[in-house]
């Protein structure tokens, strides 16, 4: 059956459209000053918005409503409570007040705080978050309205993603103008962070992921040999996609264009079985909203499809892992977009200007850029030649970095490369400029044209974490730089001499080469660029003083909330490895071990028969195998025991930065040296036998 994209884009959305054609007219003008200019919302217009909002969602098929929030578990959380209002008669009325659309109340004390609510204290608010329209979700099963909310515990402090979020593009709204208006723009009211996130996955089969403990329970495979081919011969990526993953993918978009999300671009990735979705760029919170409503889609249309998504960062040792690039750029609300050079980029003073001072806020807080990528799961990816590398550099390309040296060498930039004519070799292909610059997938912070791409992001995150860091280091440099030319006597001469000084001070953190090599390896290290290489050695980051200092100046995260958030990743990170231990201990243990014994068994007897059968006859290649698995399950037996200890010992610590090194440096040695034996007795136990799909049954069998 067609769809007509234009008829079903954005039907379950409560969209600007929407609120026009419903709310009286003076209401609507002031819903949208709210929206626009954050202007205070007046109840009565709350009331009268919650009620059209209402009767919107019941005509959908709407019974109940959700405050629609994003706690410090990553994902999303939703209480449904029905729009009825029982009647002393018995009977019942439909209401939705503005109180209830503006406020609620979930209990607090079960999401991950920190330490900032004890567990008696349960009263936590939902706050709503009227800069993003609600929507309807709508599942086989139900229709829910989804309000999206922040939210914050009952003394204010953030318990979610989404607060911090909102302050950090504030503070960069700011400082932001206060850059133009010294270029004598008079006219734009705001600068908003624009975000469109790229969100890599991958599909394997329904009733082939149900037999997989490890995947079950951790979303990746703990155990499993390589298949005789992966991905060596470069043929899946943007490779014919296969009809049941098209049949996925269609009914994937339109469930994505009715929440008005544009999802514009699909294609199969680098490994068997991954692909990847993109959408255009949204406002940065709505953007973050509508990944997380990606991510939850994919899941349960894939469910639907007889399929799984995993969305983990390394689900298969040994192929490509999934990101989430998150391309990010500023822009008035005019729409200029801020980090656009224009033809000649040289002679763009204000571009330069909002150029250098992301470079700066890069190079300056490269350790809480890397913390806000980091993931138990993203550690299996940077640095492994198949994601950006730990260390935090830029790539600019050719024509930005020739006019960066030129500023730094000579003090002036005089010219802009321009890009060459495409020449195929062939009269009937067609002649075109190409652009000015290559791209470069190896830096993790690549400039990509008129957006900055932050491809380190893991593909379970939320965005709002790298944004929140991302927004809020550039507002610090921009203030900063305000400063200083609020007080130049001539504006322009100390623009071009900021621009000058702070391209040379920062200029190490910019790298166009291959960051997979360990010559980048060792020139980042001569440049003093760090090298953070796992989560638990990034956590520190988050409550140094500079952090500190700059996240309360700029009011996105008070001293306690940014150590509080310190405590759940320390915990995130021992509670996703120490689950991952049990699996392996649980899989090992139950089958893997038994299966091999009974495996052993079976050439026993088949070894027992021959002999008894013609004493004579060879049984050489039965005795090697017997004994290669004889050799495999006692060095298997061996390190599940030590699993086992140190597991053990792990969970008897005290939680925070002392056991989640613990469990990064020993649990996690203990698990791969379980992994070694296990895998390598998949190979020599006959597929029949082994108790669990094979990578080549997951990856290449969808």
């Amino acid at each position: 059956m067609k769809t007509d994209v234009k008829e079903i884009f954005g039907v379950n959305v409560f969209s600007d459209a929407v609120m026009k054609a419903r709310l009286p007219k003076a209401a609507y003008k002031k819903m949208k000053a709210t929206i626009e200019s954050g202007a205070e919302l007046d109840p009565e217009v709350a009331d009268i918005v919650a009620h059209e909002m209402k009767e919107w969602a019941i005509e959908k098929g709407a019974t109940h409503y959700t405050h629609w929030f994003q706690p410090l578990t990553g994902i999303t959380a939703e209480k449904h409570d029905a729009f009825i209002d029982p009647q002393n008669d018995g009977t019942t009325l439909l209401r939705f007040s503005g109180k209830e659309l503006i406020k609620g109340e979930p209990d607090a004390s079960s999401f991950p705080s920190g330490g900032l609510r004890a567990t008696c204290e349960a009263r936590g608010y939902t706050a709503w978050d009227c800069t993003s329209p609600a929507f309807i979700k709508k599942t086989k099963h139900s229709t829910i309205l989804c309000i999206p909310t922040a939210f914050c515990s009952y003394k204010g402090e953030a318990l979610d993603k989404k607060t911090p979020l909102l302050r950090s593009m504030q503070a960069l709204d700011v400082q932001a103008i206060r850059i133009l208006r010294l270029f004598g723009n008079k006219t734009a009211k705001h600068v908003t962070t624009s975000v469109g996130p790229e969100q890599e996955y991958f599909l394997v089969d329904k009733d082939t992921y149900l037999k997989r403990k490890d995947l079950i329970f951790t979303g990746r495979t703990l155990f499993g040999a390589m298949p005789p081919k992966g991905q060596e011969m470069d043929d899946h990526y943007f490779g014919s996609i296969p009809e049941r993953i098209l049949g996925f993918m269609e009914e994937f978009n339109q469930e994505l264009w009715k929440l008005g999300i544009s999802a514009k671009t699909q294609h199969n990735e680098v490994a068997p079985a991954q692909h990847e979705i993109a959408v255009i760029y949204d406002q940065n919170n709505v953007a973050t909203d509508h990944n997380q409503l990606v991510m939850e889609t994919a899941q349960r249309i894939a469910d639907e499809c007889g399929l799984k998504c995993l969305l983990h960062e390394k689900p298969f040792a040994g192929i490509n892992g999934s990101g989430k690039h998150n391309n990010w750029s500023m822009a008035t609300d005019e729409g200029e977009n801020l980090l656009d050079p224009g033809k000649t980029p040289h002679e763009n003073m204000q571009f330069l200007l909002f150029l250098a001072a992301v470079i700066r806020a890069v190079d300056e807080h490269a350790d809480l850029l890397r913390l806000s990528a980091s993931t138990p799961g993203n550690d299996h990816r940077l640095g492994a030649n198949e994601a950006p590398p730990a260390i935090i550099s830029i790539f600019l390309g050719e024509q930005l970095e020739d006019v960066v040296e030129q500023l730094v060498d000579t003090g002036e930039a005089t010219s802009s490369l321009e890009g060459e004519d495409y020449v195929s070799g062939v009269h009937s292909l067609p002649h075109f400029k190409k652009d000015a610059t290559d791209r470069n997938r190896t830096s993790p912070f690549a400039f990509t044209g008129n957006k900055f791409e932050f491809r380190m992001v893991g593909s379970t995150q939320s965005i709002a974490d790298p944004n929140t860091v991302l927004n809020t280091i550039v507002a610090e440099v921009l203030c900063d730089m305000a400063d200083k030319l609020e007080e130049a006597d001539d504006f322009a001469m100390a623009a071009h001499d900021l621009i000058k000084e702070t391209m040379t001070a920062h200029k190490r953190v910019i790298f166009n080469g291959d960051g997979y090599t360990e010559e980048w390896v060792k020139e980042a290290e001569r440049r003093g660029l760090p090298n953070i290489k796992c989560m638990v050695d990034a956590i520190p980051a988050m409550t140094t003083k500079t952090a500190i200092d700059i996240f309360e100046k700029h009011g996105v995260y008070t001293e306690a909330e940014l150590e509080s958030r310190s405590e759940v990743m320390y915990e995130n990170y021992s509670k996703t490895i120490h689950i991952e231990a049990l699996a392996m201990i649980d899989m090992a243990k139950k089958q893997i071990v038994p299966a091999c014994i009974k495996y052993q068994t079976s050439l026993a007897e088949s070894i027992n028969a021959i002999k008894a059968a013609s004493p004579a006859v060879d049984t050489f290649v039965q005795e090697t195998l017997m004994a290669a698995i004889a050799d495999n399950v006692r060095l298997t037996y061996e390190a599940l025991k030590k699993l086992e200890t140190v597991t053990a010992s792990a969970e008897k610590m005290e939680e925070g930065a002392e056991q989640a090194k613990y469990y990064h440096d020993v649990v996690f040695a203990a698990m791969d040296a379980l992994r070694q034996p296990a895998d390598k007795l998949e190979m020599l136990v006959a597929k029949e036998a082994w108790p669990f799909p094979s990578y080549g049954d997951m990856i290449f069998e969808v």
